[in-house]
């Protein structure tokens, strides 16, 4: 009877193992929800809409984008950290939520490591340093001598304590040793109407916000926050290369799934992300919305995130910008 009872045991599972193995051949064959904890209409919906539109015809099913905005991004990570790990719903997460977010919220209820899944990265978007046309300094150099000349005067705004571009300031002020004076906003458009207006100094804020800006001689850009320069600037250098050896601040984005996603859907869903992304004609329409093309593997994404997660820990604890 015993040994009838173990057979029976071990036939009902391979037979579960067997329809696990057959759903995952199979996948997808139902459509995918694309979490993206921002509302419609910005920079990170905006790049999240443009992958999924060219995702879904490669993995036969709808890729769906679901808006679940609030907390700086925490209800939408939230969200997907309590969803099933099969495969159905995926997060599109930035640099703030999955990295900067930890650093700054004591109660926060996701581990950036533990509770999800790398699949892959497919943006990248650096920052450019842009100053009022009023400020006496036409390069990074310029800048520096003129902060060091007068500590704590000149003005940065940002759309926040704790934003990117906050914290992008707060590594000039480390790597350079200037003292800035921090204006929080809330939100980028108010900083920027005072960056024109000349009632604060300068910014390190999203690209694309300063283009037009920067033709129509409203704001003088002098450096590009990552380690390349920009189509839309040309002619403007990287702010390490204008005198701030090792500066590099790079926003990404990226699409994970939750913790315990099998292996086969992580490679499948890798290798048509990264279809995607190198794709002809898609690091056009990427840079139409500032931004740049980027793959890793699931084994190198992981490997980068709790790389970026030990810079951005530094920088959040530099600027002071934590809960207490």
């Amino acid at each position: 009877m015993s040994i009838l009872k173990n057979v029976t045991s071990i036939l009902a599972g391979l037979a579960l193992c067997t329809a696990a193995v057959a759903a995952q051949a199979a996948y997808p064959d139902k459509p995918i929800h694309l979490i993206v904890p921002f509302p419609a209409g910005g920079g990170t919906d905006a790049t999240a809409r443009l992958i999924a539109a060219e995702l879904g015809p490669l993995l036969g099913q709808t890729v769906i984008v679901e808006n679940r905005a609030g907390a700086a991004g925490t209800i939408g990570a939230q969200s997907v950290v309590g969803a099933a790990p099969d495969g159905y719903t995926l997060f599109f997460s930035t640099t703030g939520v999955l990295v900067i977010n930890p650093y700054l919220y004591k109660n926060l209820r996701y581990d950036p490591v533990k509770d999800f899944t790398p699949i892959s990265p497919v943006a990248s978007s650096a920052n450019v340093l842009v100053v009022n046309p009023k400020v006496p300094v036409h390069t990074v150099k310029e800048l520096i001598a003129l902060a060091k000349s007068e500590p704590g005067k000149l003005t940065f705004g940002s759309s926040g304590i704790g934003s990117s571009s906050h914290l992008a300031a707060v590594m000039l002020e480390s790597l350079t040793g200037i003292k800035l004076l921090h204006i929080p906003y809330k939100g980028t458009a108010p900083a920027i109407t005072d960056l024109v207006g000349g009632r604060i100094n300068m910014m390190i804020d999203n690209i694309p916000s300063y283009v037009e800006l920067a033709k129509a001689g409203k704001v003088r850009p002098l450096g590009v926050s990552g380690t390349t320069t920009s189509p839309l600037f040309p002619g403007v250098p990287t702010i390490a290369q204008a005198g701030v050896p090792g500066y590099d601040i790079t926003i990404w984005y990226a699409i994970l799934g939750p913790a315990g996603l099998p292996k086969e859907v992580v490679e499948k869903l890798s290798t048509a992300i990264q279809q995607v992304v190198k794709h002809p004609g898609m690091d056009k329409k990427l840079q139409a919305i500032g931004s740049d093309p980027m793959t890793q593997t699931p084994q190198e994404f992981a490997a980068f995130i709790r790389k970026e997660s030990e810079k951005w820990g530094r920088i959040v604890r530099e600027s002071g910008a934590a809960e207490q």
